[in-house]
């Protein structure tokens, strides 16, 4: 029943990236409203529902901080307040390009070419919150390597918790689980292309900082805390309150 607390991004609720990611995924993870998906031409509702479940359970985001459970010693509230520090002496900055692609069998919105601030952004959330984080134990080592990690990978996880950060680190926004069928994959690109038009080739201001909450296992995360980059805050939670 362990909470756990993940960095991402996530556009405002006002922007149009967050209503088109909401539809697709039937999920809103600012408000935790739900509903169902539009229809996809040529794609069973249940099928799709199924194509967009692990998606629609982390909420529309960028991983910049891997999910994790609080160390002993710490309190959310001190994580939050450690977050919000943190963001004011950050700045807000512009991915130039998204572009669609697919990523191990799933489809997800990422930047077309690297982007430095994007990645200098994402390690200093990895470095700057280890403290607060409960190290892995046996259990999820063991969960994790199951993905076949590499040796770097593998080091990775051990120091951080995670094998998919620092240079094994790619930002992506998440929009499908893992589709085996290259067909039925490319039916849905077609659809995500016509869905979220207005983002790709397009430039991604990234605004705010957030903090999602997982208030249990399999549990759906969503938004606790929201922070602007660069200074002042917008804040949304239900146990905690900006002093």
């Amino acid at each position: 029943m362990t909470q756990r607390y993940a960095l991402y991004y996530t556009p405002r609720p006002e922007e149009g990236l967050a209503a088109t990611a909401s539809q697709w995924l039937g999920r809103n993870p600012e408000t935790g409203q739900t509903r169902p998906p539009r229809p996809v031409p040529s794609l069973a509702p249940e099928r799709l529902m199924e194509i967009v479940a692990e998606p629609c359970l982390y909420g529309f985001h960028g991983t910049l901080k891997a999910p994790i459970a609080l160390a002993d010693d710490c309190l959310e509230r001190d994580f939050v307040e450690a977050v919000g520090r943190f963001a004011v002496n950050e700045r807000a900055f512009v991915v130039p390009s998204l572009e669609l692609a697919e990523l191990s069998g799933f489809l997800a919105l990422v930047p077309a070419a690297r982007c430095p601030d994007l990645q200098d952004l994402a390690d200093r959330c990895v470095l700057e919150f280890d403290d607060f984080r409960r190290p892995a134990d046996e259990a999820e080592l063991a969960r994790r390597r199951t993905a076949s990690l590499t040796p770097r990978q593998d080091a990775l996880l051990l120091r951080w918790g995670y094998p998919y950060v620092l240079d094994e680190w790619r930002f992506h926004l998440t929009l499908t689980g893992r589709i085996a069928c290259a067909r039925e994959r490319e039916t849905v690109a077609v659809a995500l292309r016509q869905r979220f038009a207005g983002a790709i080739e397009r430039p991604l201001q990234v605004n705010d900082l957030c903090i999602f909450r997982q208030p249990a296992t399999g549990r759906p995360f969503t938004v606790l805390a929201r922070f602007r980059l660069g200074g002042g805050r917008r804040v949304r939670t239900e146990t905690w309150q900006a002093p």
